[in-house]
């Protein structure tokens, strides 16, 4: 069996646990405790990784707010010899974190970069959705304002495929309502606090889960899955609703084109803003 550590100095790319710290390979053991350092986006939270499984490694910060100096400073150990562990806070560094520029840096100086493959919440997420698996689109953490919120998912509107989001607790109902109303009533997934003690797996339509969290306050790290234009969404009023009649009615009953555009959105799951430009 080949030997995991080079001879020379390179970034081995370190997944490690989303929640339950029996998931990290025994790969991933070998690697961390024979590395010369360890680069972790919070120092303090993979000690406690560390503590856990008695490995002694000298341990650095690299995070979003010294990526750059940080990262000048790794390259230059990597050139000199040094064996380096990147790790995050969960799963595979560069995903939604700033491990990615780190990759990239030492690639261009010419230097080794090492997979050490490990749990990732997005892939958990998705496969325990229900939804559809063979093609797939991972989109991160969604704009926090809400108009380029909801510009970006009008661009995803029509993307066929099964999409993934990050979202953080307190902007995921926010960002369910902005889902809903232009997305409409489609098939969703919210995973929350993947492989610890409280694990939740919601699957219900965006409408539910709107529903849902209003009357729960969402709390812990959120993976969410909605489903794609075109797989079985409600794209169409159905049968049994005359679209056209429907919005006179809501008009005719006093309400302004955008009240009308919701309350018929409500009813035929439909989105929002298709309904309000057939208006116009």
């Amino acid at each position: 069996m080949q030997n995991t550590i080079t001879q020379q100095g390179c970034l081995y790319v370190c997944g490690t646990p989303i929640g339950n710290l029996e998931d990290i390979s025994l790969r991933a053991l070998k690697i961390l405790r024979q590395v010369d350092l360890v680069a972790a986006e919070d120092t303090r939270h993979t000690r406690k990784l560390l503590n856990h499984y008695d490995i002694k490694v000298e341990l650095i910060s690299y995070h979003e707010h010294n990526r750059y100096e940080r990262g000048r400073e790794l390259v230059g150990r990597i050139t000199d010899g040094l064996q380096v562990a990147l790790v995050s806070d969960a799963g595979m560094p560069g995903i939604s974190d700033p491990g990615h520029d780190l990759i990239a840096a030492v690639l261009k100086a010419g230097l080794a970069v090492i997979p050490i493959p490990g749990p990732t919440a997005a892939v958990t997420a998705l496969v325990v959705s229900g939804l559809k698996t063979d093609r797939f689109a991972f989109t991160g953490f969604l704009p926090r304002k809400r108009n380029e919120r909801l510009a970006e998912i009008e661009r995803l509107k029509s993307y066929p495929y099964t999409m993934i989001f990050y979202e953080a607790p307190h902007r995921l109902k926010a960002t369910l309502k902005d889902m809903h109303e232009v997305l409409g009533n489609r098939n969703a997934s919210v995973a929350r606090e993947l492989t610890k003690l409280y694990e939740e797996n919601l699957r219900m339509p965006l409408q539910s889960l709107r529903e849902h969290f209003e009357n729960n306050e969402p709390r812990g790290e959120i993976t969410l899955i909605v489903e794609g234009a075109g797989e079985g969404s409600l794209s169409y009023a159905p049968a049994d609703i005359d679209l056209d009649e429907l919005l006179q009615q809501l008009l005719a009953g006093g309400l302004s084109k955008s009240e009308a555009a919701r309350e018929a959105a409500s009813r035929t799951g439909l989105p929002r803003r298709e309904l309000y430009k057939r208006m116009l």
